[in-house]
């Protein structure tokens, strides 16, 4: 999808709410059939990556809306040792909290219906899968709206590796990236990835 040239923030803003639920609704008309034969590519891409990077504690997500389901890998990466932890809401337009996750343990309801763990033990993720709605060529992503991605990972005395996962059919030619946008360090999709360039 082409972007028209914006200046403004307003404009900008106006501009990403119509992309995301134009995109929103293309991932999920595309089907679930469609969706496994990308999450079957986008899999081993993930595996490989952590492999790499072994990172000791881990931040994923709940899949909503027709997202790549990080779940089996949480759970294999939980029997390997690595700490997994889920994100909550704690208040709005503050950074996310991540409580540590295991399978079976008690949850509770939060922003959007998304599950999230009870028991408040809070971690700090050195590496984080981070969903995309959108996402541009230079890293950029376009998520739900509420910025929680972006305060979080600006929060973290040591920045976190951050992972961005979404399809193919989401990218964009840019977001018009604002002060507060914060790239990815990696995108994967169904066709490979993108790296952020060394500092």
């Amino acid at each position: 999808m082409s972007a028209a040239p914006l200046t403004s923030w307003p404009e900008i803003r106006q501009w990403r709410k119509g992309q995301r639920e134009a995109l929103l609704r293309a991932r999920v008309d595309a089907g679930a059939e469609k969706r496994k034969g990308w999450n079957a590519a986008i899999e081993p891409q993930l595996r490989q990556i952590v492999s790499e990077r072994r990172p000791a504690s881990v931040g994923f997500y709940w899949p909503f809306k027709g997202e790549f389901d990080p779940r089996p890998l949480a759970r294999e990466l939980v029997a390997g040792g690595t700490a997994m932890a889920l994100p909550t809401v704690v208040q709005p337009k503050t950074p996310l909290e991540f409580r540590r996750w295991t399978p079976g343990i008690e949850m509770e309801i939060g922003v959007y219906n998304i599950p999230f763990p009870k028991a408040r033990d809070v971690l700090m993720p050195e590496l984080l899968l981070v969903p995309l709605v959108g996402f541009d060529g230079a890293g950029f992503r376009l998520g739900y709206g509420g910025g929680y991605y972006d305060r979080t990972i600006a929060s973290y005395p040591a920045r976190p590796y951050a992972l961005g996962i979404g399809y193919e059919l989401s990218r964009l030619e840019t977001i018009y990236p604002q002060a507060h946008d914060l790239a990815m360090d990696v995108i994967v999709t169904e066709i490979g990835l993108w790296r952020r360039p060394a500092r």
